[in-house]
């Protein structure tokens, strides 16, 4: 398996997830939830390019993780993350079921290439990517440290840059992932304008909605269970610990149809990012004391299973 897709999802089979099961050269790889209506991914059970992991699979293969994770919960995707880790997947694709992928989506993908990028530089030490773009004077990408966010549009054009490719974080039109304030204040539908790839010189955020990632960085990345929705957020600046200047941006390749949420529960779950992660930021060597318990012990859960393998 040269390239995989990974989600996971308690819902049927969405438009979405159908389009990503057509995709030439890619397998998907369909992670099951307690509340998830199995039979309906029967659809798929004699196909060569899909896998749906069914939650009795799960508990077979990665029992001890499993616990750790816990069910109904989107932080199931990392039990494909790993299954596709197994199965030899040199590119990893994690996405959302409810972004519709584009025509193109998976054909410009730099991962494990070098590349000539745009270069930003952010003045204040923590690049915002949707600074770069129309809406950075009022958007701002889910887990920017809000201590930061007064200076976030200042940022620098710095030309053109190499850069190894090992993150390559597709932006989104549509429902865009942005901070939980932001979107209750202006209730945005995008249009991305980015037409190259682009990065900084510092530390940014990214999400797992429509991310690919190289299977060098797998160990140390994970969609963190327990810490609200900073699960892919710190998970992404963890990756930037091991591996600088790795991440860029590029061009919108699906559009976020998004599925109902309540954006006040959201918020609340991005508090815990409000109070921590710029001091995570800061004490970035020592990330495993801002890990709450748990989320520190499905941590070691889920490297163990990189050193066994």
């Amino acid at each position: 398996m040269e390239k995989a897709i990974v989600t996971t999802t308690i819902y049927p089979p969405s438009t979405a997830t159908k389009l990503f099961a057509k995709k030439k050269g890619w397998h998907l790889i369909i992670v099951g939830d307690l509340k998830t209506p199995h039979d309906r991914y029967s659809i798929w059970e004699t196909s060569p390019s899909v896998t749906y992991l069914h939650p009795k699979q799960q508990e077979e293969l990665y029992s001890d993780l499993s616990k750790a994770i816990g069910w109904n919960t989107i932080q199931r995707r990392n039990i494909g993350l790993l299954y596709a880790y197994h199965m030899g997947a040199n590119i990893i694709a994690t996405v959302d079921d409810d972004n519709i992928p584009y025509e193109g989506w998976g054909e410009n993908v730099y991962v494990n290439q070098t590349i000539e990028i745009d270069l930003y530089e952010s003045p204040n030490g923590v690049f915002d990517p949707l600074a770069a773009t129309k809406y950075g004077n009022f958007l701002w990408h889910r887990g920017y440290p809000i201590d930061l966010l007064n200076s976030r549009h200042e940022v620098q054009y710095k030309g053109k840059a190499t850069r190894k490719v090992l993150v390559q974080a597709d932006l989104w039109d549509g429902d865009p992932d942005i901070d939980a304030m932001a979107r209750i204040v202006n209730q945005p539908v995008v249009r991305f304008d980015i037409s190259t790839p682009f990065g900084a010189s510092n530390i940014s955020p990214f999400n797992s909605q429509n991310t690919f990632l190289s299977r060098e960085v797998l160990p140390v990345y994970s969609v963190l269970p327990h810490v609200g929705r900073m699960d892919d957020i710190w998970g992404g600046y963890i990756l930037q610990h091991y591996f600088p200047n790795s991440v860029v941006y590029a061009p919108a390749s699906v559009y976020q149809d998004r599925n109902e949420q309540d954006l006040v529960t959201n918020l609340e779950n991005e508090v815990i990012g409000y109070r921590n992660t710029f001091k995570l930021l800061k004490d970035l060597s020592n990330y495993s004391q801002y890990l709450p318990e748990k989320a520190l012990n499905y941590w070691k859960i889920y490297r163990k299973y990189f050193e066994e393998k």
